[in-house]
């Protein structure tokens, strides 16, 4: 799976309206006429702004992991990736989305069994970033 490099994050912020109740799958008891708070996509999305950034999915390879073809990833620079973490990395000079695993041997594992794990050298592997949050537009 291909990404496609967006933008860096500006200061905007935006608050949102949240409602006070869970929705089991449906839309909110029409009885809850009020709201219990506001919630800004930034605060909840973003630890590190200046080191978090969007990136474009492209391509099939992550399906399992519910990232799919379009799908706007969320990335920090500024997060240390660990073994099962969602990471961007550089692969012969071609940004990647892949699972991070470390062990028994480092590779970069896609979450589809139609793609083949790639191996690399600790040397080799440039991360750019752990996949923090994907936003799937359903329409």
């Amino acid at each position: 799976m291909k990404v496609i490099i967006l933008t860096a994050l500006t200061e905007s912020r935006i608050q949102i309206p949240l409602f006070g109740e869970n929705c089991q799958a449906g839309f909110p008891s029409p009885a809850s006429d009020y709201l219990e708070k506001t919630l800004d996509l930034n605060e909840l999305c973003i630890l590190h702004p200046s080191a978090t950034y969007f990136v474009r999915a492209e391509g099939e390879s992550m399906i399992e992991a519910g990232i799919l073809s379009g799908d706007l990833l969320i990335v920090d620079k500024a997060v240390n990736p660990t073994h099962g973490d969602i990471v961007i990395a550089a692969i012969e000079g071609e940004f990647t989305v892949k699972k991070l695993c470390t062990h028994p041997r480092l590779c970069l594992q896609p979450m589809n069994p139609a793609y083949s794990p790639i191996f690399v050298d600790a040397d080799e592997l440039n991360i750019f970033g752990v996949v923090m949050h994907a936003i799937h537009t359903l329409r």
